[in-house]
């Protein structure tokens, strides 16, 4: 037996209306959330359409325009926009029934070509009990027919399976939400023998590493350390008789461990380095959980993932937006600070769930608008958009061998060396006396 997907009731309509528009098809992408029993669907979202997008050649339908490369570009782009928990669960494809036959090869290769941009992004592995099925959702813009099939992502060589496709109303109106802030201090250095300072992949081994320390991180939920097998919901009172969807939020707390473990073996290495990167603030984080009996270990691994992903996610965007501002050419940097974009969120009507975006300070709340509406296709109100953070911080310090700097070395290299005389000194009348004393001490004894 297949896979279950549970799917926001709206969403049968909003694939309804995209069928009305086919010329000959369209794709996209769903977003929800795996879990043991069954997945979630929250969201599809259409792939959107290209600038100046040409008008499709006379004759028969086919695939041949389908855009692989865009249709990655989009669901990096929206997964960025996800909070903890969520992800990119699949594609779909609404096409007219000439495409029916030639539409699940093409679903199949978007599928992993999709997981594969993915996970290049990503600073955490998918654990081995994890789901690792991913949907292909196929529609006839003329039957309405639906045909959900799911392939492992994690075997190139998997095969179509069968999966229940079944609609429900308000699925998320109760999710458990979680939340932290976590403060951030990170030093990464910027080896000498790296060429030109390639500061975008010296900040990701830094995160990388950071990322391992959130992994080995305690979370206090509410204040307490809960066995990661038990009921996140655990020793709650349930609510009777009240039909109103409440959300439930739970505060995290995050404690890095400061040392490792007696354990593990350290061991010390001397670098040299052209300069630093740090990175200082205090990020807001957030994750959720679908609420049909969730264990602690989903709840930690989702907020988890959020914390990494959204340090990431901004380092990439600042690094997008220096090229974008001052071109691929310029590696070398002069010391410099830059402002992190600062998270923001927005709500989904209907649901507990808020979705994520960035903005630096200069966007106005229009760009945001526009920009939900290109990557979700989904409208925000202005009020709605909630800013949750302050500034965070990069500050880039190149070491610079000006001549300052060679007065400065030879200068601490004559005091060391002065000191290291007056040391020498110091030691040689000190063996001086003891020999003194020896030899007073020896002739009064004869």
């Amino acid at each position: 037996m297949g896979r279950t997907y549970l799917v926001e009731e709206s969403i049968g309509q909003y694939l309804t209306e995209l069928s009305t528009k086919v010329k000959p098809y369209v794709t996209g992408l769903l977003i929800g959330q795996c879990s043991p029993q069954r997945d979630y669907v929250i969201r599809a979202v259409r792939t959107p359409p290209k600038e100046q997008q040409q008008e499709e050649s006379v004759g028969p339908p086919n695939l041949a325009s389908l855009d692989e490369e865009w249709i990655t570009t989009h669901a990096n782009q929206v997964s960025r926009m996800l909070p903890g928990g969520l992800l990119v669960l699949g594609v779909f494809m609404v096409a007219t029934p000439e495409l029916a036959k030639d539409g699940q090869n093409a679903l199949r290769k978007l599928i992993f070509s999709v997981e594969k941009s993915l996970s290049k992004r990503r600073l955490w592995k998918l654990a081995e009990e994890e789901v690792s099925d991913r949907a292909a959702l196929q529609i006839c813009s003329t039957t309405k027919k639906v045909v959900c099939r799911t392939y492992d992502v994690q075997d190139p060589k998997s095969s179509a399976k069968p999966a229940d496709w079944k609609y429900q109303s308000a699925l998320t109106a109760s999710w458990l939400s979680l939340g932290c802030t976590v403060n951030v201090n990170i030093h990464i250095p910027l080896l000498a023998t790296s060429p030109n300072h390639d500061l975008e992949k010296n900040t990701k081994n830094g995160l990388n590493r950071w990322s391992k320390q959130i992994e080995d991180s305690v979370f206090l939920i509410n204040g307490q350390v809960k066995d990661e097998d038990t009921e996140l919901l655990e020793g709650q009172k349930k609510l009777r008789g009240n039909t109103q969807p409440s959300i439930q939020f739970s505060d995290v707390k995050v404690l890095t461990q400061l040392c490792q473990g007696a354990s593990a073996r350290s061991t010390a290495t001397v670098q040299v380095c052209s300069g630093s990167i740090n990175l200082r603030g205090a990020v807001k984080c957030r994750a959720y959980i679908h609420n049909n009996k969730p264990k602690v270990k989903e709840a930690v691994q989702a907020l988890k993932r959020d914390i990494i992903n959204t340090l990431n996610d901004r380092c990439e965007i600042l690094f997008e937006d220096l090229i974008l501002n001052e071109g691929p050419q310029k590696k070398n940097f002069e010391r410099e600070y830059h402002v992190l974009p600062q998270r923001l969120f927005v709500p989904v009507a209907g649901s507990s769930v808020m979705l994520s975006d960035y903005k630096f300070g200069d966007e106005a709340a229009g760009e945001i608008q526009e920009r939900f509406v290109e990557m979700l296709d989904q409208p925000v109100q202005a009020e709605d958009i909630h800013i949750a953070e302050d500034i965070s911080t990069v500050d880039i310090c190149p070491v610079t061998d000006s001549p300052g700097d060679t007065q400065q070395a030879q200068l601490t290299k004559a005091t060391l060396l002065l000191k290291l005389q007056q040391n020498m000194g110091l030691v040689v009348a000190a063996a001086v006396a003891v020999l003194a004393s020896i030899f007073s001490f020896n002739y009064f004894s004869d």
